[in-house]
């Protein structure tokens, strides 16, 4: 998730810190490379000269120049500048004060939109509501269909009409569908098109004023950068958008339309998605994507989806067997097996402080579905004494273990090395020394 952003300016600000005290030459340097990596991340030039030009008028104050820690205060205003630039303050969806709360979900065609729409009915559902998927989608082939499934998958129901009919007309049979079967959350999907041309714009001008939702949000592809931004703006401008939601954002490595998008329209960012999965929805909270993108992390968020996914006590229990260095490899396939519940491992490392390093230094890069598979794989191939007591796995034990399982003793190493960085990097973290604080937040 825009590791190459994250990277350029971590590389920047460490060199800028490297020499004690700065001169003024010595940040305008710095403030060219954040500029140039900016502008390479796709980000709007004029966010990018307002963010600039903030960032070195906070700066060039005496009480940052002549400070003892200035690469430090000056990483601290980038980091205020980004959140502001992103929206300041998490907005949470807007809730009607009475009947269904109405979602609008619209943007081009294969920005997300249909799977949003389940995203978002099952972050409903899970918020206590009981939410109503609604189709009006006529133009892309089974995108009906598609949203019948993605409604089978969460125990959401559909209303869905055979017969092509006008938006408007099947928004009004859906919201008195929704009124008969007690639905207390409806989510609307929309067509796509390539560009928002007048009858497109009309069209859904016109489901707007039939509906009247509670929240009309644009949806913007981080993968197409300032085009997604610009479209974004037309969608706002055609029905008077209440929040953007950035999807794909896991598969972007620049960041160009989630820092742009919030100063470009005046739209808050509601969410972002960062997974296929449904359940990869993310609440957007600007001052913890603001902490990724500077790699300071963003624990509150790790031990919030560990809560969720794997169960409060479960994590606590880890937690301890950590502190107390009891962490052997059956723990360490049990919570691979958990990991998996909670998304891809590089995005939940993208949470923790100095996760460039920890990826390079766990060969992360290289994690996909086969990793799990090997991993799980080599650790059963062990006897339980080796899974308990890693140390006593000695050459000849590697080469048996690599043959129980089909694969190399160099591949058995790396599962160890694996283990041991993962073991001495969750000691620091739960032990609430370490930058971050498991052990803090989990209050042990």
């Amino acid at each position: 998730m825009l590791d190459a952003l994250s990277e350029r300016l971590q590389s920047t600000f460490a060199r800028l810190g490297r020499g004690g005290r700065i001169t003024e030459a010595d940040l305008d340097s710095a403030m060219r490379e954040v500029r140039v990596a900016l502008l390479e991340a796709d980000v709007n030039f004029r966010v990018v000269r307002d963010f600039i030009a903030r960032v070195r008028e906070r700066s060039v104050g005496a009480e940052v120049l002549q400070s003892i820690t200035p690469g430090q205060q000056v990483i601290g205003i980038v980091h205020d500048q980004l959140v502001e630039i992103l929206g300041g303050n998490e907005e949470p969806l807007l809730r009607a004060e009475k009947g269904p709360t109405k979602i609008l979900v619209c943007g081009v065609q294969g920005s997300g939109k249909t799977t949003l729409a389940g995203r978002l009915a099952l972050h409903l559902q899970q918020d206590g509501l009981r939410p109503l998927l609604v189709a009006t989608d006529f133009q892309r082939a089974a995108a009906s269909e598609q949203l019948r499934v993605l409604g089978d998958q969460i125990g959401v129901p559909v209303y869905a009409e055979e017969r092509e009919a006008p938006a408007p007309e099947i928004g009004k049979r859906a919201l008195a569908e929704a009124q008969r079967s007690g639905a207390t959350a409806v989510v609307v999907d929309t067509r796509g098109a390539v560009a928002l041309d007048d009858d497109f714009a009309d069209e859904l001008a016109d489901l707007a004023d039939e509906i009247d939702p509670t929240e009309v949000l644009i949806v913007v592809d981080a993968m197409t950068g300032q085009e997604a931004v610009t479209l974004a703006q037309d969608f706002d401008d055609a029905v008077e958008g209440t929040g953007i939601v950035v999807t794909k954002v896991d598969s972007d490595t620049r960041g160009g339309a989630v820092l742009s998008v919030r100063e470009v329209t005046g739209l808050p960012i509601k969410f972002i998605t960062t997974g296929e999965r449904l359940e990869e929805l993310e609440v957007f909270h600007p001052d913890r994507f603001a902490s990724r993108i500077l790699g300071m992390g963003d624990v509150v968020s790790l031990v919030e989806k560990a809560k969720e996914s794997i169960g409060e006590t479960e994590v606590r229990d880890v937690a301890r067997r950590m502190q107390r260095g009891e962490f052997d490899l059956e723990d360490f396939l049990l919570q691979m097996q958990q990991v998996q519940e909670m998304g891809p491992l590089s995005g939940l490392l993208d949470m923790l402080p100095g996760a460039g390093q920890m990826k390079q230094q766990m060969q992360i890069p290289e994690i996909d579905e086969r990793f799990w598979k090997h991993s799980e794989a080599i650790i059963l191939s062990m006897t339980p004494a080796e899974r308990r007591r890693p140390e006593i796995i000695d050459g000849s034990r590697r080469r048996r273990i690599a043959a129980g399982c089909g694969m190399q003793p160099a591949d058995v190493n790396r599962l160890l090395n694996q283990y041991r960085e993962a073991k001495k990097l969750m000691q620091v973290m739960t032990s609430g020394k370490g930058p971050g604080g498991l052990g803090k937040l989990l209050g042990l």
